[in-house]
Formats: C-alpha cells, structure tokens, sequence
C-alpha cells in the first residue's frame, strides 16, 4: 500500500477557494492578501482561517456550493492522481479550505478520501463560522499520521505534495516531499520542487 496526499488550493486547484468566494462580495484582493501572507508562514494558519471566513459572513450558501462546483483544477491533476492509483497509491487530498470545494474535486478526480473544514451556515447564509479538522497549521502532519496507520502505509511509500506553511507539517511523515510552485518556506523542507504548474511533472520522482 502507498499513499498519495495533496494539498487542495494552488495543487490540485489552481487558485484559492477562498478568494473565489470573497470575490462577489467584493472582499477578494483583502482575503487574498490574508492568504498570501498565510501560505508564506507569516501569520498563524488558524487566526487567518478565522479572519478570512469572517469576512465570508452574508454570502448565500447556495451561491457558495455553486462556485464551488466548477473550481479550476491545476493542469494534469487527472492524469497524476490517475497514474498514481494505477501504480497503487491511495490518494487523498488535505485541506485547509472546505468541504463544498474539495468534494466536487473529489469526484471528478476519483480520490480515494478528502479531508478538509465544513463553513458554517443558518437559514441558507454564510454565518462566517467554520469548523473542522484542517484549521491549524499542524492539521495536516497530525492527519497524515492517522490515515497512514489506518492504511498501514509506511512514510518510505508515503507521498505529499503541497505550496505553503500549512502543509510543511505533512513533510517529516512522507519519503517524497514535493514543493509545487511553493513559497521559499515549504522548499526549504522539500525533496522534489515543481515550479511549473503542471501537476504530471511530479510523476518523473516516481
């Protein structure tokens, strides 16, 4: 048994999710901004996760699923996580973003598990709550752990590919520790950088 663990946004999805959803209330470049700076490790991954669903508050559910449904996946993602399963890995992706994004992602790519944070809503409207397993920046490291003694994957068949701080906790429990067009504090830890945005050049490391 191997196991293949990807980062959901600027991985496998091109872009952030969360940018997408603040973008019809107008609040996209602000976000954006919260993100880059938590992807670069300047700021706590969970104070900026609660920051930037607050700003979330007021958006109507449906309008998020909805966005959500057609999210831009990175070029090669069917064909990787394709080649991947062929070649027995069990592949699954970790987010710090949300439910209603990783799980269309999900079924067209034919993961195996998504595991990522659920946006709180009541009577159809974002309240800008979130909760979940993904909201601290040592989430992924603490989950990979769980699904590899799950799967009894050993870190020598383990795999992670991800771009910024909060995935860097996934690295000391994967052989392969994949920087994919990552900031300089998640190359610093990795083993194998893709700075092109085509997710097939991972497969030339397997």
């Amino acid at each position: 048994m191997k196991l293949a663990v990807f980062d959901f946004d600027s991985t496998l999805m091109d872009g952030e999710t969360i940018d997408f959803l603040a973008k019809p209330l107008g609040l996209e470049e602000k976000v954006a901004a919260i993100t880059e700076k938590a992807m670069a490790g300047e700021l706590d991954f969970f104070e900026s996760l609660i920051e930037r669903v607050s700003l979330l508050k007021g958006l109507e559910y449906s309008k998020a699923v909805e966005i959500c449904k057609d999210l831009p996946l990175m070029p090669g993602a069917f064909e990787t996580v394709s080649k991947l399963k062929e070649s027995g890995y069990k592949v699954v992706c970790f987010s710090g973003g949300f439910r209603i994004g990783t799980t269309p992602a999900k079924e067209k790519l034919r993961l195996d598990a998504d595991f990522s944070n659920i946006l709180h809503e009541k009577e159809g409207i974002l309240t800008g709550l979130v909760g979940g397993d993904m909201m601290f920046g040592f989430s992924k490291g603490d989950m990979i752990q769980r699904v590899q003694s799950l799967l009894g994957v050993s870190k020598e068949n383990t795999l992670v590919a991800g771009d910024g701080a909060n995935d860097v906790s996934m690295f000391p429990y994967a052989a392969k520790k994949v920087a994919f067009c990552g900031r300089d504090i998640i190359k610093k830890e990795a083993n194998i950088i893709v700075e092109e945005k085509d997710l097939t050049k991972i497969l030339e490391y397997i």
